[in-house]
């Protein structure tokens, strides 16, 4: 199985922290998951044009390819101005319309504000929905009193970013399961 935990800014480190915990821990309780970590800090990333991604080099060749290999996404965001960041729509917008067919996603929602809970559930879902991603429901969103010298501070937010991994991981052996019996009914 492969996983892609993304990172979904350029700024900030929050995010970025909760992401690795969520890494630590899905590599310690699923070693046979092959994890890779796309931060948007580190690559230059085009903007989308309407190409297919397999048309795009470099930077924004590598990780549109990478997010289609996966299996299971793990999307960390911030939330700027109560809306998501540019840099992780433009993601969206490189990618085809069914890029999450079946592909378990899963969020990390980091915000300064208690209100801003709401963009997970009216702007990231509903495109995760639209781009067909079988969407763990649960997700963890973390406030900045949560964090400490780029720690998470706050026990309970680790215990959700724990069952969250878990979540991912478990919904999406499932799902292939079901997928191989539905397969294994045809004789071809």
């Amino acid at each position: 199985m492969k996983a892609v935990a993304l990172s979904g800014s350029r700024i900030g480190s929050k995010t970025l922290t909760a992401l690795n915990t969520a890494i630590d821990l899905l590599k310690k309780q699923y070693p046979d998951v092959d994890v890779t970590l796309i931060d948007l800090a580190k690559y230059d990333i085009q903007f989308s044009d309407g190409r297919n991604y397999l048309d795009y080099e470099g930077d924004t060749g590598f990780v549109t390819k990478t997010i289609m290999e996966a299996d299971v996404l793990i999307i960390g965001t911030p939330i700027f101005q109560a809306s998501l960041p540019a840099t992780l729509k433009n993601i969206f917008d490189l990618l085809p319309v069914q890029a999450f067919r079946d592909k378990v996603v899963s969020m990390i929602v980091t915000a300064g504000s208690p209100k801003h809970y709401l963009v997970a559930e009216q702007q990231l879902k509903p495109i995760l929905a639209y781009m067909k991603a079988e969407i763990v429901q649960t997700y963890v969103f973390i406030e900045e009193k949560d964090f400490h010298r780029k720690e998470i501070t706050n026990d309970d937010v680790l215990f959700r970013i724990e069952r969250l991994v878990e979540d991912t991981i478990v919904l999406s052996k499932t799902f292939a399961k079901i997928r191989e019996e539905q397969e294994a009914q045809y004789d071809f």
